[in-house]
């Protein structure tokens, strides 16, 4: 609040010099207040000028060190001196809230720049009326004598200054102090002389009078300037010394009594500048202060000085009105200080207090519309950057340099959704900076700040609309490379699967085993190996091709800066199993095949040199055999000559026979050469090339699917064909051609069955020869010597027809090859 009394009354002393002053006053014969002398005086003088301020607020003292001691009316009297308002008083009646009362004055007087020596609340509640004086008179001294300035001089010095200057004229009066100087009461006549002439009659006045004088000058005070009577003439004339204090507090009213109308004056010419002053402020709080202030102008400060008006006025009708009474002349204040210069003055007052008035309230309003809108900007700004907060890191992140092209698909979807929130976002930005520009033309005090912040806004907004630009160019161009990358990795896929499987079949095929049985058969395999071999340039183009559109996508990635992440989504095959696989059927399984083709091609080669030697044999041998045979029977049926004759012819057979048995020797000699080695086909006898074209036919017409096997069922009706019935007979054949139960009957396996069929002549006595000879002339066989002298297919046939053997020569495993005769030919042929 501001302190329009101190303002309107500057002391031309400094801060310092007048604390200087104060202390020392405090300090003026502190002890004396105990003269009984004195301190009537003071208690007299003090109670009065308390009272003549206390009546402005409709009350007054009786006993200064008794109604002081709530701290109710110290307030009150320091509000109404002050035009201030203090904190609100306590109203209870203990102790504690007296005491709290006086504090609040007390702070508020040491407020104003006092020091209070010694005086304390406890004492003033407790009726101390050395502490209560002492504390009255620093008020009187604070608020009624230290702002009176004269010629540089302040305070006491300036009063009695002033004293001098308007009592120099005067003879008689000698103002040198504050006590022995107005003893004679001449000094206070001449001042009311000095100021209004027509009140007193100075000449009349005797020095020898004091009591007299003293009693003119104090009626007069009271009955025309309005000054109460602060002490008796007696209480001076009967005094050494009257109380200087005492005598300070009574001039003092002198000084403001005269010196109203021009307070009055300086008052409105110092706070017509104030309610004219436009100064805007800066904040709501700061402008409401002002609107505070003026309230406070209006209702405290501006009230007291319409009263002094009204009474200046008064006083002036009233003094008009006696002196007309008193047939004196009209009094005619000085130029400047008549009511109609007041009166002007306080026209001008009124003026700018209106014009300041509404000042106020439109400045009020334009700080509301103004916080209004910062506190939109903040809120606007503020949500803003929380949104944008990220925004930045999240654009400038190279996660799609790893993604797949799914994965880049789903980032383009979520920066679309981005952008289509960014595009919400700028109607925001255009009011942030709508608000700002609204702010800088109302001339809003924290412009800088909001300019900062919002062209930081602004900047912002610009660089998220070029990341976001750049992202999408950088996924969208991922994208496009992405789905060349794709395709290529579907061509590779399409490509490279075929290929695969090529390569795959081609290693079954190259570490397959093959079974041949002629020069024919592996002749016709070097010779597919060998259309594969032809092959393999085209094939390697191919992988060749298949590489370079994996290398197109590295160097894709690459060029692009793409971190490729996984391997072809398409297929499972990399570049580096068909490498792998290359090389291994290039380097290795061709190579070995190769090898093992030439091996069996020599094999194939011995075992035709075998097959033609053992032919020309058999083509000889068999003729010679059948035509012994014919001549043989022809002696058994035709019966020529004598039994002797027939004998001897018997005898010449056997002869030749006997002679002719080298041949046969070698004969079985080449048959056992062939079955060491395996031959099963016999490709140069005539007898034997004729039946095996015999089995191919028989087979190749009961392989109705042409699978170059015969299913079970193709097999039943073969068997049906040679004249085989039942389930039970049909499983043991099966399980003798088809041993590993495939469910199928191979051409080698048929024509073994064939054989065994068309060939089973023998008698019981040559099949028990046969496995004697096998046993080693030994009375049994042993499974493991049939598993060795016999294909597997037979070697198991007759091991499942054989029963141990139980003789005394019996060893462990032994089988008995008899029974296998009884099995196959029964008792009988035995």
């Amino acid at each position: 609040m501001v302190d329009y009394h101190g303002a309107n009354n500057q002391s031309l002393y400094s801060a310092g010099e007048q604390q200087t002053y104060m202390e020392q006053e405090n300090d003026w014969d502190r002890d004396l207040l105990l003269d009984p002398a004195w301190e009537k005086q003071q208690r007299k003088t003090f109670t009065a000028w308390c009272n003549s301020h206390l009546r402005k607020a409709g009350t007054q003292i009786e006993n200064i060190e008794e109604d002081f001691r709530d701290g109710l009316k110290l307030m009150l009297l320091l509000e109404v001196i002050s035009g201030e308002r203090l904190p609100k008083p306590e109203r209870g009646k203990m102790r504690v809230h007296k005491i709290n009362n006086v504090n609040k004055a007390l702070d508020f007087i040491a407020s104003k720049g006092v020091k209070l020596v010694s005086i304390g609340a406890e004492e003033i509640v407790d009726g101390n009326a050395k502490m209560t004086l002492g504390m009255i008179w620093t008020i009187i001294l604070r608020f009624a004598i230290q702002d009176i300035s004269v010629e540089e001089t302040s305070a006491k010095e300036g009063l009695l200054l002033w004293c001098q200057r308007k009592t120099a004229p005067y003879k008689n009066v000698n103002v040198q102090n504050f006590h022995i100087s107005w003893k004679d009461g001449l000094a206070f006549n001449a001042l009311i002389h000095r100021h209004r002439p027509e009140l007193i009659d100075y000449d009349k006045l005797r020095k020898d009078d004091p009591v007299t004088n003293l009693n003119n000058a104090f009626e007069v005070a009271e009955r025309y300037l309005d000054i109460p009577k602060m002490l008796d003439a007696e209480d001076i004339v009967n005094t050494a010394r009257p109380d200087e204090k005492a005598i300070m507090t009574y001039v003092s009213s002198f000084y403001h009594a005269f010196s109203g109308a021009q307070k009055l004056l300086e008052w409105i010419r110092r706070t017509i500048p104030w309610l004219e002053n436009r100064a805007p402020e800066k904040t709501m709080t700061e402008m409401q202060q002002k609107l505070e202030d003026f309230r406070d102008y209006r209702r405290v400060h501006k009230p007291p000085k319409v009263q002094e008006k009204c009474q200046l006025e008064i006083n002036f009708n009233t003094l008009q009105t006696k002196l007309r009474l008193s047939n004196r002349p009209a009094f005619m204040p000085s130029e400047g200080r008549m009511v109609s210069d007041i009166n002007g003055a306080w026209h001008k007052l009124e003026g700018a207090e209106k014009g300041y008035e509404e000042w106020l309230l439109n400045e009020i309003r334009r700080l509301e519309r103004l916080d209004h809108l910062a506190e939109k900007f903040r809120q606007k700004a503020a949500i803003h950057e929380s949104w944008t907060d990220g925004k930045e890191t999240m654009l400038t992140q190279k996660d799609y340099e790893t993604a797949t092209l799914s994965e880049i698909k789903a980032l383009l979807k979520k920066h679309e959704a981005f952008e289509s929130d960014l595009a919400a976002h700028q109607d925001r930005v255009e009011q942030i900076a709508a608000i700002a520009q609204e702010l800088n033309e109302l001339d809003y005090y924290d412009s800088p700040s909001v300019n900062a912040r919002c062209q930081k806004i602004c900047e912002q907004w610009d660089a998220l609309g070029s990341l976001t630009q750049n992202r999408r160019e950088s996924l969208e161009r991922t994208e496009k490379q992405l789905e060349s990358i794709d395709e290529l990795y579907l061509e590779y896929a399409k490509r490279a699967a075929p290929f695969n499987n090529w390569m795959e079949g081609a290693m079954e095929d190259l570490q397959d085993m093959f079974i041949v049985h002629n020069i024919e058969e592996i002749q016709g395999l070097i010779t597919a190996h060998d259309q594969f071999k032809s092959t393999l340039p085209e094939a390697n183009k191919e992988r060749e091709a298949i590489q370079a559109i994996q290398a197109e996508v590295q160097k894709i990635a690459q060029y692009n800066g793409i971190k490729l992440a996984g391997n072809n989504p398409y297929t499972t095959i990399t570049p580096q199993s068909i490498d792998k696989k290359w090389e291994k059927v290039r380097s290795q399984l061709v190579p070995q095949r190769d090898q093992a083709l030439q091996e069996e091609l020599a094999r194939q080669q011995s075992n035709d040199h075998l097959r033609r030697q053992f032919a020309n044999q058999a083509n000889m041998i068999g003729p010679w055999i059948q035509n012994k045979m014919e001549e043989i029977g022809r002696i058994s049926i035709e019966m020529n000559g004598t039994l002797e004759d027939q004998l001897t012819h018997l005898r010449q057979y056997e002869q030749s026979i006997i002679e002719y048995k080298p041949n046969i020797d070698q004969l079985e000699g080449d048959h056992q050469l062939i079955q060491e080695v395996c031959i099963c086909q016999y490709t140069h006898t005539e007898t034997i090339q004729e039946q095996l074209h015999e089995y191919r036919t028989s087979f190749n017409h009961f392989d109705k699917d042409h699978s170059g096997v015969l299913q079970a069922e193709e097999f039943k009706a073969c068997l049906i064909s040679l004249g085989y019935d039942g389930d039970a007979e049909f499983a043991r054949i099966m399980g003798i051609v088809d041993p590993n139960n495939s469910g199928a009957v191979t051409f080698q396996a048929f024509i073994d069955f064939m054989s065994r069929e068309t060939t089973d002549t023998d008698t019981a006595d040559q099949v028990i020869a046969s496995f004697k000879i096998l046993a080693g002339d030994k009375n049994y066989i042993t499974a493991e010597e049939l598993r060795r002298e016999l294909p597997p297919d037979q070697a198991e046939y007759c091991i499942a027809r054989m029963a141990p053997y139980t003789g005394p020569d019996a060893v462990p495993g032994a089988l008995d090859y008899m029974s296998f005769s009884t099995a196959l030919y029964g008792e009988s042929d035995l």
